[in-house]
């Protein structure tokens, strides 16, 4: 069964979710400036790098099917994701 396929089941749901709180911490660590959020947004920032580098890792053939990214990848991921929301709100932020 792939690895990804493992987080339907409830224990792996609650073991993503620590997993994505973790990885969305870190990145908040690391992040300089104010961040969105809070515990919620903050577990939902590591799941969504989680995702994304597993996507990304697959695309470019670092991963076969069926393999998900680790620590460092989703790490990576957030932080990206974090990175594209900080561009964004200076960009839409108005200095009137």
């Amino acid at each position: 069964m792939p690895l990804y396929l493992i987080a339907f089941s409830v224990w792996g749901l609650v073991k993503f979710a620590v997993f994505g709180l973790i990885i969305g911490a870190l990145a908040k660590l690391v992040m300089p400036g104010k961040d969105p959020g809070g515990i919620w947004i903050t577990m939902l920032l590591g799941i969504a790098g989680s995702l994304i580098a597993t996507w990304f890792l697959q695309f470019v053939g670092h991963y076969d099917e069926g393999q998900s990214a680790g620590w460092i990848a989703s790490f990576v991921g957030a932080f990206v994701l974090l990175a594209i929301y900080h561009l964004y709100k200076r960009m839409t932020s108005t200095n009137a």
